[in-house]
C-alpha cells in the first residue's frame, strides 16, 4: 500500500476540527513535502519524524513522500501532527501491516529518539473525538488532561514504538482511566487565603459577598496599604465550586496554553495581569489567535491592580466582554471566539500619590496632589468602563485598635455558604446569575414598586446615573435581597445598592 490515511485534530479556538493526514509514496528522488496550509512548526516535523522513525528501529523509505493535511484551507499549527505523519509513513511503506486506524485518532509531538511529548489543546481534541465515537491516542503526559473529557476512550503512549505495538496487536495500550471530576477537597479550600485574615473593612467585605453572590464587577479604591489586593485575592474563595460542565470548560481554556496545572482543577481561576500588559495579552490575539487573560479567567476572577496605570486603550477593550461574556478575535486567516465570563475586581489609589483623604497624623504623609492632577488620574478610567462596574467601594485606612484586634472575624467558609445559597436561588428562578440578567428579564422577573421607580428617577436626575447604571443598581439590589432571603426587592435593598456607587461622587470629596 502506497497511500495511508490517519485521522487527527487541529486547533481553532476552543474547537478541534478534524484533519485527515494523507500520506502517499511514489517513485522519484527521495523527498518529503508537507502541504495543506501548514505553518513553520508543522513543516519542520519532517526532520523530527525522520529521526524518530529511524531511532524507533523502522526504515525511513527512500522514496518521494507527499503528506497532505486536509482540508487544505484550514490553518495547521504546532507539533501535534508529528505522530499521525509518522504513522502514515509507516503504514504507506507497509511497515504497519493490518493496522486499523478507522476508530482511532492520533496526536503528539515526536522527540528525535521517538518519545512522545505533550501538546497543547489535547482536551478539546478529546472532547471532539468523543462526539463522533472515536478514541484518542495521545502522549502519556496528556493522558490525565484528556481523560477529563469523560466518555472518550483515551490511549496514552510514551513513544512511537508503543503506538505501533498497539496498532499491530503486539502489546495493546490500556485505556487510560482518570478521575474525571471531583469537588475540591476541604483541605485545598482551607489552603486558600481566608477572609478572616482581613482586619476591619466591614463594608468592603460585604461588597465582596454581594459581588460573589450575583457575579457583579467591583472596584476597590483607597490609600495604599489598606488591604485592596488582599480583599481581591480572597474573592475566589467565596465562590462555590465549579459544576462539572463549567470545570471542563475552564480546563479546556488552560489546555490551550498549559498555564494552569491540573492539580488546581476544578478550582476557580484567578488571573492577575501586570499593568504593563498589552491589549492582545488581555483579550487574546496573534496571527494564530490565542486566548488572553480575560478568557483564562473565564468562570473565575480577573484582578486588575493599579487600574489607572493600565493604558487606556487596553482597558477599553474590556467593555464588550464585560457585557457579552465572550470575545471574538478576527484575523485574516481565521475568526475564533473564546468565552470570557469573568468576575472583574479592580483596585486603585484615590490619587497619583495615593494619600488623598489620609490624615497626616496617622501615616506621616499627606496628599500633595492638585484637584487637576486627581481629575486627570481618575479620568484615565473612561466613563463607559466605570459604568459597567456594579460596585464601587472605598477601602479606608483602619481605625485605631482595629489592626491588632484579637476578635475573630467571619471566615470565607461561612460567607461561601450564603453565596452558594443565593446563587442556587438565582439559578432556580432565572437560570443565570443576577449579574447576567438582561434588561427584559430584569423588568419582567423583578419589577420595582412605584416609589422605587421614583427613587431611580431621582438618582438619574440628581446623581447623574445613566440608564445602564440604574439597571446595574437594580441587579445589585436583587442580589442583596437574595442574600437576605427576601422574595421582593425592598427599599432597604435598593438604598444599600445605591451606596455602592460612590466613585463619581467621591471625586470631589477630599476625605473620600
Amino acid at each position: 500500500m502506497t497511500l495511508a490515511i490517519i485521522n487527527t485534530r487541529a486547533r481553532l479556538g476552543l474547537e478541534a476540527p478534524p484533519v485527515t493526514v494523507e500520506v502517499h509514496l511514489s517513485n522519484g528522488l527521495p523527498s518529503l513535502s508537507i502541504v495543506g496550509m501548514a505553518e513553520t512548526a508543522v513543516k519542520e516535523s519532517k526532520d523530527r519524524v525522520r529521526s524518530a522513525i529511524l531511532n524507533s528501529h523502522f526504515e525511513f523509505p527512500a522514496r518521494r513522500i507527499t503528506v497532505n493535511l486536509a482540508p487544505a484551507d484550514l490553518p495547521k499549527a504546532g507539533g501535534q501532527f508529528d505522530l499521525p505523519i509518522a504513522l502514515g509513513i509507516l503504514a504507506a511503506s507497509g511497515q504497519l501491516p493490518d493496522a486499523r486506524f478507522e476508530q482511532l485518532e492520533f496526536m503528539g509531538e515526536l522527540a528525535l529518539n521517538g518519545n512522545l511529548r505533550a501538546v497543547p489543546g489535547c482536551l478539546p481534541a478529546a472532547i471532539a473525538c468523543g462526539r463522533v465515537g472515536h478514541g484518542l491516542c495521545c502522549p502519556a503526559d496528556n493522558a490525565t488532561e484528556a481523560a477529563l473529557s469523560g466518555e472518550t476512550e483515551i490511549f496514552a503512549a510514551d513513544s512511537l514504538l508503543a503506538v505501533t505495538a498497539h496498532l499491530i496487536g503486539a502489546q495493546a495500550l490500556q485505556p487510560h482511566t482518570g478521575e474525571v471530576y471531583a469537588q475540591p477537597a476541604a483541605a485545598s479550600l482551607a489552603g486558600q487565603p481566608d477572609l478572616s485574615e482581613i482586619k476591619g473593612q466591614a463594608q468592603a467585605k460585604r461588597a465582596l459577598e454581594i459581588a460573589a453572590a450575583g457575579n457583579h464587577h467591583i472596584l476597590l479604591y483607597g490609600p495604599p496599604g489598606t488591604g485592596k489586593s488582599m480583599l481581591a485575592a480572597r474573592l475566589p474563595g467565596l465562590l462555590p465550586a465549579l459544576s462539572k460542565a463549567a470545570a471542563v470548560e475552564v480546563a479546556c481554556m488552560h489546555s490551550l496554553t498549559r498555564r494552569q496545572p491540573l492539580n488546581r482543577y476544578p478550582q476557580r481561576p484567578y488571573a492577575n495581569p501586570h499593568h504593563t500588559a498589552s491589549a492582545v495579552a488581555l483579550v487574546g490575539g496573534g496571527s494564530n489567535p490565542q486566548p488572553g487573560e480575560i478568557s483564562l479567567a473565564h468562570n473565575g476572577v480577573l484582578f486588575l491592580d493599579e487600574l489607572p496605570e493600565f493604558q487606556r486603550s487596553v482597558l477599553e477593550v474590556l467593555r464588550e466582554p464585560l457585557e457579552s461574556g465572550f470575545i471574538r478575535i478576527s484575523r485574516a486567516a481565521a475568526q475564533v471566539e473564546y468565552p470570557a465570563r469573568f468576575l472583574l475586581v479592580a483596585a486603585m489609589n484615590p490619587c497619583p500619590c495615593g494619600y488623598l483623604g489620609q490624615p497626616q497624623s496617622r501615616s506621616g504623609k499627606c496628599c500633595s496632589c492638585s484637584p487637576d492632577q486627581v481629575r486627570r488620574y481618575r479620568n484615565k478610567i473612561s466613563g463607559p468602563l466605570l459604568d459597567r462596574i456594579d460596585l464601587q467601594v472605598p477601602v479606608l485606612a483602619l481605625k485605631q485598635g482595629e489592626l491588632f484586634n484579637a476578635s475573630s472575624a467571619e471566615g470565607s467558609a461561612a460567607v461561601r455558604e450564603r453565596v452558594a445559597l443565593a446563587r442556587e436561588l438565582q439559578q432556580q428562578r432565572q437560570q443565570c446569575n443576577n449579574g447576567q440578567l438582561d434588561n427584559r428579564q430584569l423588568a419582567q422577573c423583578h419589577p420595582l414598586s412605584k416609589s422605587q421607580q421614583q427613587l431611580m428617577e431621582h438618582a438619574m436626575l440628581n446623581l447623574g446615573f445613566s440608564a445602564r447604571a440604574l439597571h446595574r443598581t437594580h441587579k445589585v439590589a436583587r442580589t442583596i435581597a437574595d442574600l437576605a432571603g427576601a422574595s421582593e426587592i425592598g427599599d432597604q435593598h435598593l438604598l444599600e445598592a445605591f451606596s455602592y456607587r460612590n466613585f463619581d461622587r467621591d471625586q470631589t470629596d477630599p476625605a473620600l
